[in-house]
């Protein structure tokens, strides 16, 4: 090129693909400058250059490609879309870059795959770079070898997979380069630097000098560990860390740094383990063949051999997984039986070895030999001893203490010294290998109780062995968790234990121990930084507290010591102290008058009592002097209720207000106790017991009260307070409760005499129940049958129901000790349900599992097998509750898993399940041994007996929890398995489990490939479980995680997985959220939030704000409002602290001074900020949202109950876009500064109604959380603001978005239920104007869920909304629910609540208005009583025009419907959904009222009208414009698609405007017929064809209506049914459902029987067509589809009386159908046929069809016989959708014409061949009569022969003839035998003949039709002269011989001579019929009951020119309208 201004003028990225290198060099300069100056990293000029970043390192020119490799970098280091070009880039480098000369090109190469790795794709470039290994160019690897290699050091073996890479290297070895070589050995170098000795396996087959000269290198390495210098962009944070630390290395300086960093780098390390990187060695095949029969041999030296070969393998480091039970059993023989302490120390070994070499694999059978080592401690030589410890301990790392458990406590009673020690050793070298969260204190505690009498053991070594285990426990878990248990201990013996804690070294060692100490050592130091004012308050509650006394003896042993480690009690005052001090803080009067003999002195002086209590300070009331004062005489004994009743008030008072304790609840107690029989006393005592447990805890109180209450002889103190303990528990939760006193006591009132105490009682184990589960009803097996029952029955009233969340908690408990509490975890209510199981005494079954059962349940005779099964499920069911220890007999159910006798699986799951439930918790360390081989049993082909191994993996999980499952490889290892069972029903159960988690373990990564192997699999089923788990997977996982996993998938694999991953990222389900707290813990969090700041609360105000909760108490009924009261309040502390830390302490202080009501000091500066707008614009802020939330960055906008999360995740979001005041109020803890943020945005919305728009969604999320306020003014103003809001945006024509509305709507639904009229009235108001801004049809599907609420206000409030868009929309509102929302409606017809019941059947009214009849079907199966009440109200319901209701005043709720109406009631006729003309009518259009009104009507002046363009509305008179609903603005870009299009188009079809849809169907049928168009109408067919089903039902109606033209109705008519052949002609039509083929093909047989359209005009052309497209339908249709479609019609005549003609024309079809069967049967799915066909013959057996016609039975027979005929034996295969074949015959007859079918096939066929001459004789007319006598005398030779089907094909005169003369040869041979009887009548033959010669009608089934009559009829009237013969159109009829043709004379020779005289005169007929009505025949239309030969139902031949008609008439109307 000479001029290069050509190129130069280009942009830079065409510059770069520029065919002249100059250009692209230039190009290459201009994006180096370019990529570091966009700062925005997802601006589009980053996809620019996506495609051709891979030319940027290929140039081919060398100067070029230098350049163009610094842009390459420059681009992947800046640009967020560079990790998509990381495949081809480096794959690039590797090719053109690593063999380049120039050390430049090279080293910018390295750093491009470098950058790559720090942008994440370590993976991509990983996989390159070890495909660059095997170029044949050694120049590339030796550059790929050193690209590796610097990866590694830079990034560490975390990033950089090491396992392909130690794998390669023996390759790299043994090149024959040397460079290759040498860079190889840096490499490994560099690799033992990470993974030390991890390396050596792998390079143990090197040339050995080699491997030498590596290991001088690797002994010069340092010996402490590298650290990562480079990190990846996720890694920020780390690298940060880096940084600092480096730094404070140069600040320190000197030689104290190296120290320094050597000790960071053991901190920073990545943990490397090499067993990861090591080959597994498989061992067991390697065992020599005699293995175990040395074992077992006399003599020590062969066992000795046998261990020591056995021990040569386990020192592989890794072994191989497989089935080790029998070695191990072996082994664990040796040790516990063999007398030969060295083959013990042997076997010993080779147990750890094992242990060692399968880690977690092992844990299956630690449960077995760690019983039996310890039992072998009693050994004392140390080498047995030593080799015992390290067996132990290394079964112990594959399993965890919780499995271990029961075997170690079982031990620690032994008498042997030595056991005792060495267990207390072992679990203090467990201990140091736990933490807090795998030794909760439920395991803790067994442990220490055992600990504890090993202290006081009389062997030292013993004591000192549990001092040691005590300590590490003390430094694991902290003097805290351990101190409630040495709380019996003597001082010297704690100072013991926490000496031996501070020398104990954890696993983490001496720096790590010295950490947590310091760490737990910091918080002290916090309270004296704190300032000096707030000591003083809680300052008063420890003065009047002392040494606990035994006051609280009753209460729970745990509860109590727990109690004693937190509080102290206050000593017990004497009278005289407590006068004094009530005197000081009492009215003089008030304590005089206490003991005033006059009733009226004494209330008046209570009443000054509670004034005082209810104004006095926390600080300084005495609780127990005021308590204590209320005694005095006449106290307690007060005969006056009203003096009574206040002295309860006080009690409540003082425990709310003050700080209240024990005793002084127990100065109270009895007297509460006492009262709470009282019938007026009794609330308040209720109430003031539960004001004590608040203070008190509910466990003490409840105790307390109810050993008080039944020492009580009066059984209503009893009934009560049960009664009231079932409340407490409900509204206190059940932590803590002593459950075996409580179940003592319940006995007790179990068996008390009063009825009322006993239903209390029942009560109370209901809401025990809900916590206890199941076992509480064990307790009570004892009782009577009668009591039980009852507690059944309550127990049954309870299922389903979940406990409720606590509400009410202990009210003195501080914000550190809640803080504290929560640290703990769920083990501080160990005392709830969680010890449950500890109350049932449990049985070692271990001896009575003897060796004769388990030999049983093995052998061979599955008799015997069963036997043994039998025995031991005795044992266990006799024990009821058992001990983990079973003996042989898991080992032995393993086997009977896997039995060939299924009876015996079965069997043997029930005992699992048995088993499971026995035993509870402990069955965890069963699981590796039993608990997978169940799922082992998923694979079986039985359904039963894989439901039942469902049932016990369930019942296990319910004991075990879900998360033991998930560890280790053994999930992974079942779901490789190819089978496809296992697959499926395994997919299925970690589906349902997995969302239930909130966390699970690491292992559940493994399950990722073989889970990716099932979306591939080549069964259904199974890929549709995996896809169904796999967002369960991913919620857990995460999406990278798993995406990442994608790169091991083959690369054919890849894309399909990422897709699916990608579906399943949107369909992830949110994490369960933690357990619910309690309210007071919620509250005591979010008080805490502000002081984290650096607000410094004075004490007046932390004292005047505390008892403001109190000031409305909370009941069980105020769940909802506490919740969202504390969930206000912890937004806007947290969002207090957050503001504050911006001011300075001075500020804050003023601040927290002011009260609540007043306002800041800044006031001024305040609204100075209020004058700017409210809303503030962010581009695109609302799309990113939207965005944000499909990738599931931030949380989904879905919850119960709104979460402190989400109102987080708001308040975040609207930040950038609402004012900072605005915001602060909108979030405020007051709900008078919501109302004020409300009101502020309705006066501003008129001005920011655009900007509003941009942040709508966040707007509605906002109103949303006020929803579940239960402040009404706050709602009230809420709604007022929404409905000017929707009124705003319906006039801006403004529409919601999906997301938008889903984030609004089903909370708006949720308050439909309000109580308040008021709010449901403007909340309908809402819901009429969301119908302007939404589609009516995406409304539809939020209603329908509104219905399945409880509330029956809100379902009532949902079904009339539905009822109303239904009848302003039709039936078309509820096509996106499918056809199953009128049957949800239709079931609350028999709803309890009249309301419901009342707006379900008016709904269903506006139903059938809408679709007519079709609305029975519609709604499914009705019982008679729903059925009678909406047949009753549909006839009751009057059709009256809208405009003439609204006329009519009416209140309300009548007027609901016009109320809703989305559209005007000025423009009644428009029918479409929305016309959007009406509405936007401009100003000069509007009528002036007032004008009209100030008018005197003197004279009429016509005003001067404003001249406008009316051509507009000029065109919307003919027909109403269909507007239909403009779509949302983020839809812009779909207007013009073709999916819009078509459903724009259908929609107006569905208009109730006839030309409106005559209009649509001509362009529709337009496009249709052009070539290549039909495509438009993919996946639109069952739409199109459901919108023609709801016309022709609307034609139907109109029908009826004599009003309405014929001819529009006609041309209607014409239009559907032109159109649908049009789309029969296209392949779309295949796509059609068989639920939609089954309602057209009903709908086209009714219109064609329809009588009324013969009567029309065009009637009989409108019949041919249907007739023609039916046929079409039936061809064209996918056949599988329209074969199930015909089954069902059939099942359904079959079960509801249907007209003959309509029942005929559906068998019709079934044959035609038959016929196409040999084209068209590799194309039926014959699994869903045989399926329709199941449920056919299962509804309708043989018994039943009987008593029908028999057709129906035939068709269906004739149908399998075809598929039996076609198919063959095969056709068994094909029932696999039916899960219980044994419900109809069809298996069996299958089964017998598959079988019979080659027998009877010769047989048959002879008789056929006979039979069709004969016929062939009878048809023809010249040999009628002789196969007339062949017939006959066929028939008497073979009388039982079926001819019905022969007889079919005869004409109908013919057949008549045959049947009379068949019955004759019957009759004469009954005549016969009557004749030849000795007793007969020789008279009584002769004159019974001419009767029996003349059949009547009931004699033969087939002479029972009409037909039959005229047919003798017209017969007699031709013998006497009476008929006309010779008409050609009678003649055939005529022609028939009669039966009572037959002659009348007593004997007949013969009846063949009658019949042949009779088809004499038949032939002679025939043949004048035959020349008259030839001419005829071929005009005469033909009849619809008249004979045909095709068993098809079209019409006449010739639909071409039927159908050319058709095409002309709607050319003709296209002309018209145009």
């Amino acid at each position: 090129m000479g001029d290069d201004s050509e190129w130069m003028k280009l942009p830079a990225d065409q510059k770069c693909e520029h065919k002249v290198w100059k250009a692209r060099l230039h190009g290459y300069e201009e994006v180096l400058k370019l990529f570091p100056t966009i700062c925005d990293e997802k601006s589009q000029e980053w996809g620019k250059y996506i495609g051709i970043i891979k030319k940027f390192v290929t140039d081919s020119n060398a100067v070029a490609q230098l350049k163009g490799l610094e842009a390459a970098l420059a681009y992947i280091e800046n640009a967020h879309v560079a990790s998509r070009t990381a495949g081809e880039v480096v794959s690039g480098v590797v090719s053109k870059v690593f063999n380049q000369p120039k050390a430049r090109a090279k080293e910018l190469g390295k750093e491009i795959c470098l950058m790559y790795i720090e942008i994440e794709k370590a993976e991509a470039v990983q996989e390159e770079l070890l495909k660059g290994l095997d170029n044949k160019n050694p120049k590339i690897t030796v550059t790929c070898v050193e690209t590796i290699r610097k990866a590694l050091s830079d990034f560490g073996p975390k990033v950089v997979t090491l396992k392909p890479v130690v794998k390669v290297l023996p390759k790299l070895f043994e090149s024959r380069e040397k460079a290759v070589r040498d860079e190889a050995k840096l490499l490994a170098i560099e690799v033992y630097r990470w993974i030390r000795e991890a390396v050596r396996p792998g390079l143990q087959n090197i040339n050995s000098i080699l491997l030498k000269e590596l290991e001088e290198e690797w002994a010069k390495l340092p010996s402490s560990a590298p650290r990562q210098s480079r990190f990846l962009r996720s890694q920020q944070d780390l690298k940060a860390k880096h940084e600092q630390q480096q730094q404070q290395l140069k600040e320190a300086g000197g030689g104290g740094g190296d120290e320094a960093d050597g000790g960071d780098d053991e901190d920073d390390a990545p943990p490397v383990d090499p067993y990861e990187h090591m080959e597994p060695v498989e061992i067991l095949s390697k065992l020599p063949k005699d293995f175990y029969d040395k074992l077992e041999a006399k003599k020590w030296q062969e066992r000795k051999e046998a261990l020591d070969a056995l021990e040569a393998l386990v020192k592989n480091p890794r072994i191989e997984s497989g089935d080790f039970g029998e070695l191990v059993r072996a082994l664990n023989k040796v040790v516990g039986k063999d007398s030969n302490v060295m083959l013990v120390t042997l076997a010993a070994k080779c147990i750890a070895g094992l242990a060692t070499g399968l880690r977690t694999k092992f844990g299956t059978y630690a449960g077995h030999v760690v019983p039996t080592i310890l039992e072998k401690f009693k050994e004392k030589k140390p080498l047995v001893v030593q080799a015992l410890q390290e067996a132990i301990d290394a079964a112990f790392l594959s399993t965890t203490l919780q499995n271990l458990s029961e075997s170690v406590l079982s031990v620690m009673d032994n008498k042997n010294p030595s056991i005792k020690q060495q267990t207390s050793l072992f679990l203090s070298r467990s201990f140091r290998r736990c933490t807090a969260a795998t030794l909760p204190k439920s395991l803790l505690k067994p442990f220490c109780v055992a600990l504890l009498k090993h202290v006081n053991d009389s062997a030292a070594e013993v004591r000192d062995a549990a001092f040691e285990a005590l300590g590490t426990a003390m430094k694991v878990l902290g003097e805290r968790a351990v101190n409630p248990f040495l709380a019996d201990l003597d001082k010297l013996k704690t100072d013991r234990i926490k000496e031996c804690a501070d020398k104990v070294e954890l696993a983490g060692g001496k720096a790590g121990a010295a950490a947590a100490a310091a760490g737990k050592e910091k918080p002290p130091p916090k309270p004296p930084t704190a300032p000096p004012k707030k000591a003083p308050a809680p300052a008063p509650a420890t003065t009047k507290k002392a040494k606990p006394t035994a006051a609280g003896g009753g209460a729970k042993k745990s509860v109590a010591k727990k109690a004693e480690a937190k509080e102290t009690v206050e000593v017990e005052l004497s009278l005289e102290v407590c006068e004094e001090k009530a005197a000081a803080v009492l009215p003089a009067s008030c304590v005089q008058l206490l003991d005033s003999a006059n009733w009226k002195e004494r209330l008046a002086s209570m009443e000054e009592f509670l004034k005082a209590v209810d104004c006095m300070e926390r600080s300084e009331m005495p609780c127990q002097a005021l308590l204590r004062m209320l005694a005095k005489k006449p106290g307690w004994k007060e005969t006056n209720f009203q003096v009574n009743q206040l002295k309860v008030r006080v009690v409540a008072a003082v425990a709310q207000r003050g700080s209240f304790s024990k005793t002084s609840a127990l100065a109270v107690m009895d007297a509460l106790v006492e009262k709470i029989g009282d019938a007026k006393c009794g609330a308040k005592a209720k109430e003031a017991l539960s004001a004590i447990a608040e203070a008190c805890s509910l466990p003490w109180t409840a105790e307390q009260a109810v050993s008080v209450a039944f020492v009580q002889k009066n059984p209503k103190i009893q009934a009560e307070t049960l009664s009231w303990l079932t409340t407490a528990i409900k509204e206190f939760g059940f932590a803590g409760i002593n459950v075996k006193s409580f179940i003592n006591n319940v006995k007790t009132a179990l068996g008390a005499s009063n009825p009322a105490v006993r239903t209390a009682a029942i009560s109370l184990l209901g809401v025990m129940f809900l916590y206890m589960g199941a076992a509480l009803r064990m307790f009570f097996e004892d009782e009577k049958a009668a009591l039980l029952a009852q507690i059944d029955s309550e127990f049954e009233k309870m299922k389903g129901q979940s406990a409720p969340a606590p509400i009410r908690g202990c009210s003195q408990r501080s914000a550190g000790d809640l803080a504290a509490d929560e640290a703990e975890g769920s083990d501080e209510q160990e005392g709830g349900a969680g010890d449950v199981v500890d109350l049932f005494p449990r049985v070692d079954i271990s001896d009575k599992i003897t060796s004769e059962t388990v030999a049983k349940i093995g052998d061979k005779n599955w008799k015997i097998r069963k036997e043994g099964l039998d025995e031991a499920a005795a044992v266990v069911s006799e024990a009821k509750f058992i001990k983990p220890n079973l003996g042989d007999l898991p080992l032995a159910l393993k086997g009977r898993l896997s039995d060939v006798n299924k009876i015996l699986v079965m069997q043997s799951l029930a005992l699992l399940q048995q088993i499971a439930t026995g035993m509870g918790p402990a069955l965890k360390q069963h699981i590796k041994g039993l608990g997978f081989p169940i799922i082992t049993v998923l694979a079986d082909s039985k359904v039963a007996v894989r439901a039942s191994a469902l049932t016990t993996l369930n019942a296990w999980v319910e004991q075990t929890g879900v998360k033991d499952w998930l560890e280790g490889e053994e999930l992974a290892e079942e779901l490789k398995k190819e089978n496809p069972l296992l697959r499926q029903e395994l997919l299925g159960w970690l589906a349902e489990k997995l969302p239930t988690l909130r966390s699970v373990p690491s292992d559940l990564a493994l399950c990722v490939l073989p889970l990716y192997a099932c979306l591939e699999d080549r069964n259904a089923d199974v890929r549709k479980k995996a896809q169904e788990a796999l967002p369960t997977f991913m919620m857990h996982l995460g999406f990278d995680k798993m995406n990442k996993a994608t790169v091991k998938l083959k690369t054919a694999s890849k894309d399909p997985v990422s897709a699916m991953l990608e579906k399943a990222r949107t369909l992830m389900p949110a994490k369960p959220a933690a357990p619910a707290k309690s309210a007071p813990t919620k509250s005591a969090v979010a008080t805490k939030l502000p002081a984290a700041g650096s607000t410094k609360p004075q004490p007046s105000q932390v004292e005047h704000e505390a008892p403001e909760p109190k000031k409305v108490k909370p009941g069980p009924g105020d769940k909802t409002k506490r919740r969202s009261q504390e969930l206000n309040k912890s937004a806007s502390s947290m969002d207090g602290s957050f503001n504050d830390s911006k001011n300075s302490s001075g500020g804050k202080g003023v601040k927290r001074k002011s009260a609540p009501g007043k306002k800041p000091a800044g006031k001024a500066a305040a609204e100075e900020d209020k004058s700017g707008p409210l809303f503030i614009l962010v581009s695109n802020g609302k799309e990113q949202r939207i965005k944000d939330e499909k990738s599931l960055k931030v949380l989904k906008w879905n919850f119960q109950i709104p979460r402190e999360e989400y109102i987080e995740q708001l308040k975040a979001q609207m930040t950038p876009c609402v004012a900072k005041w605005l915001l602060e109020e909108l979030f405020h803890s007051d709900f008078h500064q919501h109302i004020k943020a409300v009101g502020a945005m309705i006066e501003h919305l008129e001005g920011e109604k655009e900007v509003a728009k941009g942040c709508l969604d966040l707007i509605l999320k906002w109103f949303t959380l006020r929803f579940f306020d239960t402040n009404t003014s706050v709602l009230m103003k809420a709604l007022e603001y929404l409905k000017l809001l929707f009124t705003a945006l319906s006039k801006e024509d403004y529409h919601l978005s999906d997301h938008e509305a889903v984030a609004f709507v089903p909370y708006l639904v949720l308050k439909m239920g309000e109580s308040k009229d008021v709010v449901r009235k403007d909340v309908r108001a809402i819901m009429a104007m969301l119908c302007k801004v939404y589609p009516a049809s995406k409304l539809f599907p939020f209603l329908m869920d509104g219905t399945k609420s409880k509330n029956s206000k809100q379902r009532t409030e949902c079904l009339e909304e539905l009822g109303s868009l239904i009848s302003s929309f039709g039936m078309a509102v509820s096509q996106q629910h499918g056809g199953k929302s009128l049957k949800e409606i239709a079931v609350h017809i028999g709803d309890r609540d009249t309301s419901v019941r009342n707006a379900a059947l008016n709904t269903v009214v506006m139903a059938y208005n809408a679709c007519g009849e079709q609305v029975y079907k519609l709604i499914g199966n009705l019982n008679e009583k729903d059925l009678s009440m909406l047949e009753e109200r549909i006839k009751r319901s009057a059709k009256a025009p809208a405009a003439a209701a609204a006329a009519k005043p009416a209140p309300e709720k009548t007027r609901r419907n016009s109320i809703r109406k989305p559209v005007h009631e000025e423009a009644p006729k428009v029918s479409v959904p929305e016309p959007q003309a009406l509405p936007s009518v401009p100003e000069e259009f509007k009528l002036d009222l007032a004008q009209f009104e100030d008018d005197d009507m003197g004279e009429v002046a016509l005003p001067d009208l404003i001249q406008h363009n009316l051509d507009v509305l000029q065109e919307h008179t003919p027909v109403p414009e269909f507007r239909p609903r403009p779509l949302p603005s983020h839809y812009d870009d779909q207007q013009g698609s073709t999916d819009s299009t078509v459903n724009f188009v259908l929609t107006q079809m569905a208009s109730t405007d006839m030309n409106t849809s005559i209009q649509a169907l001509s362009q529709l049928d337009e496009v249709l017929r052009r070539e290549g168009k039909a495509e438009v109408m993919v996946g639109h067919v069952d739409q199109f064809l459901t919108v023609v089903l709801m016309q022709l039902r609307r034609l139907s109606n109109h029908m009826a209506d004599d009003q309405l033209p014929r001819h529009d109705i006609f041309r209607l008519y014409s239009c559907l049914l032109g159109t649908m052949l049009s789309l029969m002609a296209v392949d779309p039509v295949r796509e059609a459902s068989a639920v939609v083929l089954k309602d057209l093909t009903h709908a086209l047989i009714l219109l064609m029987l329809d009588p009324r359209l013969e009567k029309g005009e065009d009637g009989p052309q409108l019949i041919r067509s249907v007739h023609v497209l039916l046929n079409q339908l039936l061809q064209k249709a996918d056949q599988t589809n329209m074969l199930s479609a015909v089954i069902v019609e059939l099942k359904e005549i079959l079960a509801t009386p249907v007209s003959s003609a309509f029942a005929d024309m559906v068998l019709k079809c079934h044959w035609r159908l038959i016929k196409f069967l040999p084209e068209k049967i590799d194309q039926i799915n014959l699994d869903r046929v045989l399926m329709d066909i199941h449920n056919t013959m299962k509804s309708f057996p043989r018994s039943k069809l009987s008593q029908k016609s028999d057709m129906p039975q035939r068709t269906i027979k004739t149908l399998l016989h075809s598929l039996c005929r076609l198919v063959g034996p095969r056709i068994l295969n094909h029932l696999t959708l039916i899960e219980n074949k044994k419900e109809s015959e069809l298996e069996t007859y299958l089964k017998k014409v598959t079988n019979d079918k080659d027998a009877a096939h010769s047989k048959k066929s002879r008789t056929n061949e006979t039979l069709d001459e004969i016929f062939k004789k009878i048809v023809s007319t010249e040999n009628s009569k002789e196969g007339l006598t062949k017939l006959l005398l066929f028939k008497k030779k073979n009388p039982h022969t079926d001819l019905s089907a022969y007889l079919k094909k005869l004409p109908t005169h013919l057949q008549g003839l045959v049947e009379t003369g068949l019955k004759a040869v019957d009759e004469q041979k009954e005549t016969r035998a009557r004749s030849q009887a000795p007793a007969s009548d020789p008279g009584s033959v002769g004159h019974s003949q001419p009767s029996q010669a003349l059949p009547t009608p009931s004699s033969s089934a087939a002479l029972h039709t009409p037909a039959y009559f005229q047919e003798r009829l017209q017969i007699l009237r031709q013998r006497w002269g009476q008929e006309n013969t010779t008409q050609g159109d009678q003649a055939p009829e005529d022609a028939r011989p009669s039966p009572s043709a037959l002659p009348s004379k007593p004997m007949v020779g013969s009846s063949m001579e009658l019949l042949q005289s009779k088809l004499s005169q038949l032939q002679e007929a025939r043949e004048l019929i035959r020349r008259e009505a030839a001419p005829q025949t071929s005009s005469a239309p033909q009849s619809s009951d008249a004979p045909q030969t095709s068993s098809a139902p079209a019409g006449p031949r010739g639909p071409p020119a039927n159908l050319t008609d058709l095409m002309m008439r709607l050319e003709r109307i296209k002309a018209n309208k145009t």
